[in-house]
């Protein structure tokens, strides 16, 4: 049985934007979508307060305006929706197991315009072993010449599962991979005040660009038919994949696995990304 891909969703325009984006991403894939409605007072008691009953029957009818508006659009789309009687972040990063990946919309936070997730979608994302997509509400328009699906890529620690999921991602859409690595002066320059000549900047530049070749190489055979750019750019990843992204229908970062649940859950170029990205982010977690 084919795994359904998994929607966020609640009355939000943006979580119906996300909504939209998973029914496409399984019709690409072949596989039913599953809408989820999480709260934490699904499944209660009534009290003196609230009328549980009332709030169940809020949340079904809310899931089945939108399985009926997203059947009538993708009619080769099997739609089914469940309510998940827990907190968001919780529920929802339980419930991604589930599936192939759970696709979020993303929220303004207000204040510093570039900062557009909330709370709820980076938890899921850092949390989730299941990859997590952040689709933004109301994002431009692409105008790339062809599909695009960029990813971000370190050269000396590379990403096995984070590479064949934007592989996989680019040959269900027929587009090309755009490989991005960025990478900055070894530290040692700063510390010791050294201010390399050209040369040295063109040896480094060139030494990445072969170490991303190498990398890339078992890739490009095993994924014959898709076109791939390597992009090495210099000012650090988050750097370049945030301007690659103007072009991109998708982009891919990882996130490693923590066998602890404490400190950070998601790393620094991937938590600039999703923040600053102007496409859809996917949050891949790898080991």
């Amino acid at each position: 049985m084919t795994r359904p891909v998994l929607a966020a969703v609640d009355a939000s325009v943006r979580s119906r934007a996300a909504a939209h984006w998973a029914a496409q991403e399984a019709g690409r894939r072949g596989a039913p979508l599953r809408l989820l409605h999480a709260w934490p007072y699904l499944g209660r008691k009534a009290n003196d307060l609230v009328k549980m009953d009332d709030l169940e029957t809020g949340a079904q009818s809310m899931l089945g305006d939108i399985v009926q508006e997203l059947a009538a659009a993708y009619p080769g789309v099997a739609v089914s929706s469940a309510l998940v009687p827990d907190s968001a972040i919780d529920g929802l990063t339980e419930a991604a197991e589930e599936g192939q990946l759970l696709v979020i919309g993303t929220r303004g936070l207000g204040g510093f315009r570039g900062l557009l997730v909330g709370s709820v979608s980076l938890g899921v994302a850092g949390r989730s072993k299941t990859p997590v997509v952040l689709v933004r509400e109301g994002g431009p328009a692409l105008e790339s010449p062809e599909p695009e699906v960029t990813v971000g890529f370190d050269a000396l620690e590379p990403a096995d599962a984070v590479l064949e999921f934007a592989f996989e991602e680019a040959q269900l859409r027929g587009a090309r991979v755009r490989v991005v690595h960025g990478w900055e002066l070894p530290p040692t320059y700063g510390y010791a005040g050294w201010i390399p000549v050209e040369t040295e900047r063109q040896e480094l530049g060139a030494l990445a660009v072969g170490m991303v070749a190498d990398a890339v190489a078992p890739w490009r055979e095993k994924y014959p038919r898709t076109l791939v750019l390597e992009d090495v750019r210099t000012g650090g990843g988050a750097a370049a994949l945030v301007e690659a992204s103007a072009q991109s229908d998708l982009v891919v970062v990882g996130r490693r696995r923590r066998a602890l649940n404490i400190g950070p859950k998601l790393g620094s170029v991937a938590h600039a990304v999703i923040h600053h990205a102007q496409a859809p982010v996917a949050v891949v977690p790898h080991d």
